[in-house]
């Protein structure tokens, strides 16, 4: 018999769950795209997106995915022949490097691999080996959505301060933004890119490239730069239209707002700590567990994990079966362990990802856990009792 007839809950690291907020806000007719109110509101934007990052950076909005935000950046600051430096710690570091080659830009890639941080004095020794500044950026992943670790940006910021090295610090901030604290301007960021579809909590299709003044200089070195990439109207644009290269994500923009208001509403330290609060429920659980059972924790630090996301191991086939089990039976689907595998298990089947970023509370990630105890349970995977009584124990004293 199954049990996931009603409404479904999508617990992977994005698409995020949406709030009613801003599904009525979006459910409404075509605006005029050219002045009138759509123009004022997102004016009125900027300074909410700003907030959300704490920075007084200038904000591109590109129609777009994280990728495509990841290749604005780039186009921005770097060009052919050009080299930038990737500390990598997962699949999506890999990915923005990945792109940079795609545009003919020379990359040098630290590989951390899946389970640790990067190591700040590493980079500033790649930069002070770097005597002719041919390293033109850094680009640094705060979470990796894949891996779950949560980069030190702030210690890499002033790591590579001290060398007085000219790179820019760029930040991807997709996973992370408006979960895990994040200060650009403190924390000496150049460029940050985000997208729509997880803390901001909209459908994906928004694409945003925060860029600071040291960033702005250096586009104007290049010689050239894509016309639907370059930052330059859409970061101060004489006419609207401008803005968005052409006809701007108009229901986007409405939901955007909504949920910016929401984040403004609840308070972005309230925002960061509600995040912290649920994930420390998860780990408590999957701590419990992993006592009487396989399941582990990819990140074994907990100050180096994502407040977004939690990938976990389990044993292959077991990731696979637990997530085909939980959306089946419960309406819950769990993430794929996206790009984690071992030797024993060159598919990743044994890996899954539990997303909880944006419109999540307590009642939605003990429901979650219980989803899942009820799923070791059905497929008879050993595991540890007590789990759900760790993550009430959280969440009673917070």
């Amino acid at each position: 018999m199954s049990l996931a007839h009603g409404r479904p809950y999508l617990a992977i690291p994005g698409p995020s769950v949406m709030p009613d907020a801003v599904l009525r806000a979006m459910h409404r007719a075509s605006p005029n795209i050219y002045e009138g109110a759509l123009v004022e509101m997102v004016a009125d934007l900027i300074p909410d997106l700003q907030y959300v990052a704490q920075t007084t950076a200038r904000v591109a909005i590109y129609i777009c995915n994280g990728h495509g935000a990841w290749e604005a950046a780039l186009a921005n600051v770097a060009e052919e022949g050009d080299v930038v430096l990737v500390p990598a710690t997962g699949r999506f570091g890999h990915g923005w490097a990945e792109m940079a080659r795609g545009l003919g830009i020379e990359t040098q890639v630290i590989d951390f691999g899946t389970k640790s941080t990067f190591d700040p004095a590493q980079v500033a020794a790649a930069l002070e080996a770097d005597k002719a500044h041919r390293i033109k950026a850094v680009l640094a992943t705060h979470v990796d959505t894949a891996s779950s670790v949560r980069n030190d940006i702030a210690a890499l910021g002033a790591a590579m301060r001290a060398t007085g090295h000219p790179a820019l610090l760029m930040a991807d901030c997709v996973a992370s933004l408006g979960v895990d604290e994040f200060r650009m301007d403190d924390w000496g960021v150049d460029v940050m890119v985000t997208g729509s579809q997880k803390g901001l909590m909209v459908p994906p299709g928004l694409g945003f490239v925060y860029f600071n003044d040291r960033a702005a200089a250096r586009r104007t070195e290049l010689r050239r730069v894509s016309r639907y990439w370059d930052w330059t109207p859409r970061g101060k644009p004489d006419f609207f239209y401008e803005y968005f290269g052409g006809t701007a994500p108009t229901h986007h923009l409405y939901g955007l707002r909504a949920a910016l208001d929401m984040i403004r509403e609840e308070g972005l330290e309230q925002v960061w700590s509600r995040h912290a609060t649920l994930a420390r429920a998860i780990w408590a659980a999957v701590e419990v567990w992993g006592q009487g059972g396989p399941m582990t924790l990819n990140i074994t630090d907990p100050s180096l994990r994502s407040h977004a996301v939690t990938a976990l191991r389990l044993g292959a086939p077991h990731g696979t079966r637990l997530r085909e089990w939980t959306a089946a039976q419960t309406g819950v689907t769990l993430g794929i362990g996206l790009g984690m595998t071992e030797p024993d298990d060159p598919k990743g089947t044994g890996f899954f990802r539990l997303g909880h970023m944006g419109h999540v509370n307590a009642h939605m990630i003990l429901g979650l856990l219980g989803v899942v105890e009820s799923g070791l349970r059905a497929l008879d995977i050993p595991h540890g009792k007590g789990a759900l009584g760790a993550a009430a124990e959280v969440i009673s004293g917070a």
